[in-house]
């Protein structure tokens, strides 16, 4: 059962710059350990839906970024599960959990199900962002569907609505550039109907890229 979850951008630029949205995530990291959960689990986009262990490196030297995470032989978490083992610091989770991404709503739902019943009381860390199209200098072609789209994923966390989330349109999302769309809704899938509360720690947008820390308990 979902107890507690956070929702941090999975981007290297977490470990080189944007100091005041590092430190809003490890705000989130730490509410998440105080609600003491049975497992703690980092949820993620990637190129396939996988899982891997607590103790699963990854490393961020394809990003230029001397680092290598876990405790692993070999790295082998994509980049925003390792980006999310970064931020837990020297407490390993109980795993990681990959979402394909481009996997359908209802295959993120089921994920998200199947992973919040991992523990009588689960927390996960969701490595999630928004649009990439929000300026000129995104990384994607500037969209004016791009804000109001981030706005409506910014409301969602801060109001801790999975309904919003699991609504999501992937096709839409993956126009936009969402590519935080799958992990948001895999944390749709695994909060279900539960009345839990939210908070937006900061919302940042410095690059065109919508950037969320969030709290829900």
């Amino acid at each position: 059962m979902l107890v507690a979850a956070a929702v941090c951008p999975p981007t290297p630029l977490l470990l080189l710059q944007l100091e005041d949205l590092r430190s809003a995530c490890r705000a989130a990291v730490a509410a998440l350990r105080e609600t003491r959960p049975d497992a703690l689990i980092v949820v993620g986009g990637a190129a396939a839906t996988a899982a891997y262990d607590g103790g699963a490196a990854g490393t961020l030297r394809p990003w230029g970024i001397d680092v290598t995470t876990g405790h692993g032989e070999r790295p082998v978490l994509p980049l925003s599960l390792t980006v999310g083992r970064w931020l837990l610091g020297d407490q390993a989770p109980d795993g990681f959990r990959a979402v394909a991404l481009d996997a359908t709503s209802e295959e993120c739902r089921k994920y998200g199900e199947e992973v919040g019943a991992t523990a009588e009381r689960v927390a996960l860390l969701v490595m999630a962002d928004g649009s990439a199209c929000l300026s000129s200098r995104a990384p994607g072609k500037h969209d004016e569907a791009a804000k109001p789209y981030n706005d409506l994923i910014a409301r969602a966390i801060a109001g801790a609505d999975p309904a919003t989330l699991a609504a999501l349109d992937p096709e839409r999302a993956d126009r936009l550039w969402v590519s935080g769309r799958a992990a948001l809704q895999v944390l749709a899938g695994a909060a279900g109907t539960r009345g839990l509360s939210g908070r937006l720690l900061m919302e940042a947008a410095p690059y065109g890229v919508g950037y969320f820390a969030g709290l829900w308990t």
